[in-house]
């Protein structure tokens, strides 16, 4: 069988090892981290949310972000200081402002197309990840926001995902819990929560026990493909016959070594972990998962005890830091809409969303023989995971497969001291 390497072993690189291994390709998982889902797919705002397909190409948000740019505390903050990584993104993504309503609806069918991978993926595996159905609660503090997702409601149907308008009362009367002004809202029943590190966590276990291996703590220093082979230089040198990159902001720089240009930007996110030690709290945070709109803030239910909060974006180059006027605006949200949700034990996290200019994943064939690509999902990684895995080994299959014979399996070539 033909030996695939797998660059990154967050969601989308467990995901697209679980495909490769269940259409009977040999897998190794690369990661430079010691553990599965230590990155981006650590903390993640926890929502399998079709319902949040619309992308960022508008010129409603070029505007609003300029706006922010003097604002600390705004949902979208952009360091000034030029680059050309980050012009070049935010020429591309202007050019791609054309495409906002096709990519919408085609980023809402493949989110709509991935609950089923996802779901068999658990199942098959048995991974318990504080997945629960419970819908998710998009609200709204003005008219002129309610007006625009009446107009996404349109494009989400077209890319097969039906949600009700409710009114104030309804909205209330969903999520009894939520304070604040609200205008009215829309309900997706069909998208769901759950814990994206012990999904992944899990998934990674359960490859490991039916052989999938996972070389992990060592950076991929170099990648070379050629016509009949690809080599990865890690901790050693090993030949195979393809590569999938999915190693999250780290696939600009790894398709740069295979001939391909992924202009991922690496796009901040923050969250906090509310944690619930009383039943007083336990009773005070929501069980629904919500969207409030206006500060683009999500949140998921983790279990009983656990209450995620997760916003922001912020356009800072590979940083990591976690800042703290950027962590407060979080935990004010929380304490405005769930006053009686204690905030006493409140654990800050940020992780960077590799994302493409047009919003879209790069996922399919790179120009070279045998090299291949499932990354740059944005904000969407955890919801359109399953759906990419699988397009992504159909390619590989269908690439790969025909060709395949004994003499170019992979071999050990010399380690690198």
């Amino acid at each position: 069988m033909p030996h695939i390497a797998v660059l990154g072993a967050g969601i989308t690189g467990v995901t697209t090892a679980y495909s490769l291994y269940k259409r009977g390709f040999d897998v190794t998982v690369f990661d430079r981290q010691r553990y599965a889902a230590m990155e981006t797919s650590f903390a993640n705002g926890g929502q399998l949310s079709a319902s949040n397909a619309e992308v960022w190409n508008q010129w409603s948000t070029v505007i609003k972000g300029v706006r922010w740019m003097l604002q600390h505390d705004a949902p979208l903050s952009v360091n000034p200081r030029p680059g050309w990584h980050k012009i070049s993104w935010m020429a591309e993504f202007l050019a791609n402002i054309p495409r906002y309503k096709s990519n919408t609806i085609e980023t809402a069918r493949l989110a709509v197309t991935a609950r089923a991978g996802l779901a068999e993926m658990a199942d098959r595996a048995g991974v318990d990840f504080d997945f629960t159905p419970a819908g998710i609660l998009h609200f709204y503090k003005t008219q002129k926001d309610f007006d625009h997702a009446r107009k996404v409601t349109g494009l989400l149907a077209q890319g097969g995902l039906q949600r009700r308008e409710l009114t104030a009362d309804e909205v209330r009367a969903t999520e009894p819990t939520l304070r604040g002004d609200i205008l009215g809202g829309f309900w997706t029943e069909s998208d769901s929560t759950g814990d994206i590190h012990k999904f992944t966590v899990g998934l990674a276990a359960w490859l490991c026990q039916q052989g999938v291996q996972f070389q992990m703590g060592h950076a991929v220093e170099d990648l070379q493909a050629h016509a009949d082979h690809v080599t990865v230089r890690g901790r050693d040198e090993q030949r195979f016959d393809g590569v999938v990159v999915s190693a999250g902001v780290a696939s600009r720089s790894f398709a740069r070594m295979l001939g391909d240009r992924v202009n991922v930007y690496p796009v901040k996110g923050y969250s906090i972990t509310v944690n619930l030690p009383d039943a007083a709290s336990q009773a005070a945070a929501p069980t629904v998962s919500l969207l409030d709109d206006k500060a683009k803030i999500v949140t998921s239910r983790l279990g009983r005890d656990r209450f995620r909060i997760a916003g922001t974006a912020e356009f800072n180059g590979e940083n990591r830091d976690i800042r703290a006027d950027r962590v407060k605006p979080l935990v004010d949200w929380c304490e405005t809409h769930f006053p009686d949700v204690s905030t006493e034990n409140v654990v800050p996290w940020a992780g960077l969303r590799p994302m493409m200019p047009n919003m879209m994943p790069r996922v399919g064939a790179g120009r070279r023989p045998r090299v291949f690509y499932n990354t740059g999902h944005g904000h969407l990684g955890w919801t359109l995971s399953a759906a990419t895995a699988d397009i992504v080994a159909g390619v590989v299959e269908g690439k790969l497969k025909e060709n395949f014979t004994p003499s170019n399996h992979r071999i050990a070539l010399n380690t690198v001291s």
